[in-house]
Order: structure tokens, then sequence, then C-alpha cells
């Protein structure tokens, strides 16, 4: 997802002076102070400016783009970005601004209908994503047998079509880590954010019906690689999208929907899958996995068709020099001119900044060359490699093969594959809310053990020889799996991804952290098959079992916790050496066993970051973080 960092640049620098003011700024300076002046460069631009020299600055932003009859608003809307918290100390704001300030906080949900549309469209676009995903599940239950890669063929060829089958369904994925996720910075160039869309749902439609109308596993597999244009510029772009048009109080639920309704759009592949399996004609050989396929289709058509009644994003407007559009679009988007106002000056500062910032440096190689970027990008590396190597995506493609195997019917595996879908679902609810109480880190090391149960659980089961008994435990285990995996790995990758890097080279770090998920989604579809076929359910679940354990060590040592730090705390979270991070977090591991399970009375272990004003103390073991 080549480019998703934006949302989360403009939010950071957005809501930066809440954010400052309210956590204590570091007591000393760290190794990365080349960083930290960049990240206060951007992340208050107006800092400093005294208030007559801003309104000048303003009025004559308003006046040299043709927006000069708006010239109060503006004025008024640079004092408020400047301090969006002290609002009320303006004189210069009337009671009625200060009113429409205040209901923004007290009613933030409170937004115009056209915002409110935009999110439904983002939302279509998400299930647009699911359903790609997972409509191929129970497809793979048909069209196996049809073009002769039949898995459980049990002849010599057996181990030929395990790696055809992988082949065919990790085909997408493929696309997205090779061409997909490059294509999404020249087509946002080029064609806007709304008009990448656009092109992705085209994409998208054009390939579902391809895919229903093949006649070989060669075809199929290449209709499934196009299909990978639609799945990477889509997944980038939308929640960059929402950001984007979406007022800061906001911004953090609408990048979390996505998550939410891509699971959404998951479980309603599993009711398609179910809904067209007793489909049959005489004139069609395998109508039923056909139209399985193609049905993910009908919601892309959708988007395509209403993408364009939405409005376009203000930021990507005044990237291209057309202010007069961008303030029509906050218009619509925004309650008050005022807020407009405000919101497109900002804009319009930070990314007067960001050219600064860019200028004469290699972002590139400072992600790597740079210590404090390089921590971040092994961190978000981690928690990228460690979404897909938990095993999620194995029950995502394969649970109705899945659960065949274990002795369900074809009607009964699709049935529970829909139980799978809808618990990922319900379950992603509540990380909108745990994401930042129990915190990213919290949530993965309290998840990571509890998957690796549930893994070897479903594998073991099928040592039973009771079908009634075995079906029951694989279901249990599969289920118990995606609880755990909804509110821990299922967000927090993306979130923590999108916070963890500066802000000057954060675009460049997703787009390192997203093409990592992708790539190794692709080397978990193809290999699936394959590896069950040689080391049988038992063996493959305990593979991923294992790995879940890699990733709760992984996680203890090398990634810090990032929930509600200012960009100055993450600097000095990040500068922290690597050596020193995973040696404290070992002994905080230890320090909290001897005090929590064997009841001993230990001395405190001193803190790993110093804050000024206190001193707090960031325990990242199973148990929580201190602050």
């Amino acid at each position: 997802m080549a480019g998703v960092s934006n949302d989360f640049n403009e939010k950071a620098s957005i809501e930066k002076n809440d954010s400052i003011s309210s956590v204590p700024l570091p007591s000393k300076h760290n190794n990365a102070t080349q960083v930290e002046n960049v990240n206060v460069r951007l992340a208050n631009p107006l800092e400093g400016i005294p208030a007559d020299q801003l309104m000048a600055d303003a009025e004559e932003f308003a006046n040299s783009h043709d927006l000069g009859h708006l010239a109060d608003e503006f004025r008024k809307g640079a004092l408020v970005a400047q301090n969006p918290s002290g609002f009320e100390n303006l004189s210069q704001l009337s009671e009625d601004d200060k009113a429409v300030l205040r209901r923004e906080i007290t009613h933030k949900w409170d937004q115009p209908a056209q915002l409110y549309y935009l999110v439904l469209l983002c939302s279509m676009a998400a299930c647009v994503q699911g359903m790609d995903e997972s409509v191929i599940n129970g497809a793979n239950l048909f069209f196996a047998p049809q073009f002769g890669i039949n898995p459980n063929s049990g002849d010599a060829n057996a181990g030929r079509n395990q790696w055809l089958l992988g082949l065919v369904n990790s085909a997408p994925y493929l696309c997205c880590a090779v061409l997909g996720c490059w294509l999404t910075d020249p087509l946002n160039k080029i064609f806007g954010r709304r008009g990448t869309i656009f092109i992705a749902a085209v994409f998208s439609f054009v390939a579902c019906i391809w895919q229903g109308v093949t006649n070989s596993w060669e075809h199929l597999f290449v209709a499934r690689l196009v299909l990978g244009i639609g799945i990477g510029p889509k997944s980038t772009t939308v929640p960059v999208y929402a950001a984007e048009c979406a007022p800061a109080s906001v911004r953090g639920g609408l990048v979390m929907m996505w998550q939410m309704w891509t699971a959404f759009g998951i479980m309603l592949g599993y009711v398609m899958d179910l809904a067209f399996l007793h489909v049959k004609s005489s004139a069609v050989r395998g109508l039923n996995w056909r139209l399985m396929l193609g049905s993910a289709g009908v919601p892309a058509l959708f988007l395509a068709i209403q993408v364009f009644l939405c409005p376009e994003s203000p930021r990507w407007l005044m990237g291209k020099g057309r202010y007069d559009r961008a303030y029509e679009s906050l218009a619509r988007l925004r309650r008050h001119p005022l807020q407009a106002a405000r919101d497109m000056y900002y804009i319009h500062v930070l990314l007067e900044a960001e050219k600064e910032v860019e200028t004469g440096r290699f972002r590139y190689l400072e992600l790597f060359s740079v210590a404090r970027n390089r921590r971040a990008a092994l961190a978000s590396w981690i928690v990228m490699f460690m979404q897909q190597f938990c095993g999620v995506n194995v029950i995502a493609y394969y649970s109705s093969s899945i659960f065949s195997n274990s002795g369900f019917s074809e009607q009964s595996a699709l049935a529970a594959s829909l139980g799978f879908g809808i618990l990922n679902w319900l379950f992603a609810l509540p990380a909108v809310y745990t994401i930042d109480t129990f915190g990213r880190r919290n949530l993965l090391l309290t998840t990571f053990p509890a998957m690796s149960a549930c893994l070897l659980l479903t594998g073991f089961a099928f040592w039973i020889n009771s079908t009634h008994a075995r079906i029951g435990v694989v279901a249990l285990g599969i289920y118990l799996f995606t609880i755990f995996y909804s509110p821990g790995e299922g967000p927090v990758p993306f979130t923590y991804s999108a916070e963890a890097f500066p802000l000057y080279i954060r675009e460049i770090g997703m787009s390192f952290a997203v093409a990592t998920t992708w790539f190794f989604n692709f080397i978990l579809a193809i290999t699936w098959p394959r590896l069950q076929g040689a080391f049988k359910p038992q063996g493959a679940f305990g593979w991923y079992a294992a790995w879940n354990i890699v990733g709760f060590c992984a996680v203890l040592m090398f990634v810090p916790e990032t929930k509600a730090l200012s960009l100055e705390e993450l600097d000095m979270v990040f500068s922290v050496p690597t050596a020193r991070h995973a040696s404290y977090q070992l002994k905080a591991l230890f320090w909290r066993f001897r005090k929590y399970v064997l009841r001993r009375d230990v001395e405190p272990l001193p803190p790993l970051y110093e804050f000024e004003g206190e001193i707090g103390e960031k325990h990242y073991a199973p148990g929580g973080a201190g602050h």
C-alpha cells in the first residue's frame, strides 16, 4: 500500500498540538537529533509565528488563490490551526465561531451528509477488498477437480496439483507485491484519489467476471493476476482518501473502519459461496463456483459508479495547485466555512514544510541508514510479517478445504467457513477501543501464545478417529484462533506501522511495511496446499503454531509500545539501542514471572525511558505497559 502514510502524516500533524501539550517532552537529546528537528518542523509548521504575521500570511494566501472573499475566515482559521486547543482565548473569534469549534469537540460525529456518504463509499471499497480475497475459499472445492489440479487426487500428480492450486490462489498477492502496490503512486499522481479508486474498481469488476468464464487453471491464474491490479492500489488509496477528507477528530476511527469492513467483506464472500453452492446447470459446467468468483464484481461495479459522486481529496487538489476546487471539496465536507478555511490553510503550510524537508534528502537510504528509522522499520517488518505467518490467511483462503478434509460435507464446510467470517468481523469491532487502551504491544503479546495453542489444537484434532469429535474440535480451534486474531494481529500491524516512522519518511516506511505483508501473503497462499500435503494437517498447523511463538519473542524484544506517544517520545523510544531494548524486555519478563507467578518480593526495575517531569517505566512483558 504505497503511500498509505499520507493519512497518518496529516493526522499526526493536524492533531500534533494536543498530543505534544499533553505528553511531557524528553528530558535529554538522543542520537537522532536531526530526525527530531525534522519532526518538530513537520509537527507544527505554524509554531512561533506572531499572530499579526500569521493573519497577514493567511490573507495573502486567500487573495493569491482567488479566495479573497473568504479572507476573514482564513485569518481566523490560521489562528485556530496554530493552536487548536486554545481557540477559547482568541479574541479574533466571535462567540458563534467558538460555538462551532466547541461542538466539533463535544459532538465529533456531527458531520455533513456528504462526509458520511464518503464513509459509506470507503466501507463499500473495503467490502470489495474482503470479497476479492475470500470468494476463492469455497470455489477451491469445485474448480480444482474440474481443471485437473485436485490436491487430494492421491496419485503421482498430487504434489504438482497442490503447488498449482496454491499458485492460482496466490496470484493476486503476487501481482500486488510485484506490480499492484507500486502502481499506486503514479496512478494517484495522474488520476487523483477518486480516479485511482475508479480504475482499481474497474479492474476488480472485470477480473471477477473474467474468473467466472475461465476454462483452465492457466486461464484462471491470469485472471487472478489481473485482480491484483484492482486489489493493490485500492487497498492503498482508500484509507488515504478517507483520512485526507475527514476531520482530525474522527480520522482515526475512519482508518480503523477499513480493517473492520474488510473483515465484513470477507464474511460476505463466504455468504456468496454458501448461496451459490447448489446452483447447477447442464449448459455450463461448474456454474456454482463461477458465480462465487463473479459475485465479488457486483460491489466493485457499484463502487466504480459512485466514486465520482464524492469530492476529490483536498490535499491532492492543493498538491496540484487547484486551490479553488480544494476549498469547494472541504466546504462540502465541513459544517462551517471556518473549519474548511482552518484545515485548508494548515494543509497548505504542511505541504510547504514537507517540500523544504525533502530537499536534498535521499529518504529511501535514510530508512535504513538512520538508526532511529531502522529500528522502526524492523518493528514494522515484524508485525507485518507476523500478520501473515500467524497463519490467519491459511484459514481465510482454505478453510472450506480444511473443514472438508476433517470430515465436513461441502455444505457444512462452507457454513463453517461462514462462521469463521462472522467471528472475524465481530471480534474486530472491540479493537477500535482496545487498541488505544490495552495498547498495541500488549495485544500482540497476549494473543500470540493463545493463537499458537489454538493452531496446535486444530492440527492435533486430525488425529481424533471419531468424525463427529474431530470436526467439532477442528471448528473450535479455528474459531478460537479467530477470536484472538481479530483484536490483535488483525488491526495492530497497519496502525503500528503508520505511527512508528518519523513524519518525513513515513510514506516510504509504510510502503516498505505493506510490501512486506503482500509478499508474505503470497508466500502463505502458494505454499499451504503443498505444506499440508507434505506435513499433513498436524504438521502444517504446528508449523504456524511455532511461528506464533517466534512472533511473541520478536515482539517482546524488538517492538516497543507506541500507544499515545507524541512525536518526540517516539523518537526517544526508537533511539534506544536494539540490544539494550531486547535485554531490558527479557529482564522485565523474568521480573514479572518472579513477582506475579512465584509471588516473590523483587526490587523494582529501573525505567527504560525518562520523560521530563516524571519517570515512566515501560514494561512490555505480558502483563501491562507502564507509562
